[in-house]
């Protein structure tokens, strides 16, 4: 298990004085960073070999959110890996050890030279951990956005939007989400799953499918495609 200790930051909270939904999956997707920095297995290794770790989908549950300087510990560990995919599990708890965020996530190695999944290289096999899997459900890889929908305000990529893969960063995906429904929402469950990698200049259209308990919002592509292209890149379940 990897951990890290911080305080929650001004620059985090939202207009409420807690930590943000945004912020709140930096310091998640920050211990994967950390750790890999800690043992010499960081970007400038993964750079050197031609690939990088991608997340594929997220399940983040959230008991309730710590609030402007509250001290907090972010948790992450590995525990299990199968040819390409890595599955993690995450906490974020305050000084009493209780989680105010659980999750799951399954991330993959990705080959920059072939341009797709690869497997996962012997030297990454130091992550597995015997801390035992988080008692959550399993996280889906696919999610479905079926049925009525309504469209929200397209939204340009541009550089803030971007991570150092030049790519829309994880969380992002979620803000547009929650940013194109027509109501403040804090969920207590999101679910992602992401399908391509959005560039600087892309355009996402938000789809918004109301459902019993919350909302799947599609993110497709904003350009015309050809037929059979698959024109989404991400998909967000948001349980209220």
């Amino acid at each position: 298990m990897y951990s890290f200790s911080s305080h929650v930051r001004y620059s985090e909270c939202d207009e409420h004085a807690q930590l943000g939904i945004v912020a709140l999956m930096n310091y998640l997707q920050d211990t994967n960073t950390f750790q890999t920095e800690s043992l010499g297995l960081g970007l400038d290794h993964m750079a050197r070999h031609h690939f990088a770790w991608l997340l594929a989908a997220w399940q983040i549950e959230i008991d309730r959110l710590p609030h402007f300087c509250d001290p907090i510990t972010v948790n992450t560990w590995c525990y299990e890996m199968k040819r390409t995919y890595s599955l993690r599990n995450y906490t974020m708890c305050g000084p009493d050890g209780v989680p105010f965020v659980r999750a799951d996530a399954i991330w993959f190695t990705f080959g920059l030279d072939e341009g797709r999944p690869i497997r996962i290289p012997e030297s990454e096999m130091v992550y597995l951990s015997e801390v035992p899997r988080l008692d959550m459900p399993p996280t889906q890889r696919k999610l479905k956005a079926e049925g009525p929908y309504r469209e929200g305000a397209p939204i340009a990529v541009n550089e803030q939007h971007l991570d150092t893969n030049r790519h829309v960063n994880n969380a992002q995906y979620v803000l547009m989400a929650l940013q194109s429904l027509d109501e403040e929402v804090m969920p207590h469950r999101i679910c992602v799953q992401y399908r391509r990698q959005a560039l600087l200049g892309d355009v996402l259209v938000p789809r918004i499918h109301t459902e019993e308990g919350g909302w799947t919002v599609e993110l497709v592509d904003g350009r015309e495609h050809a037929a059979g292209t698959d024109d989404t890149f991400a998909i967000i379940r948001l349980e209220a």
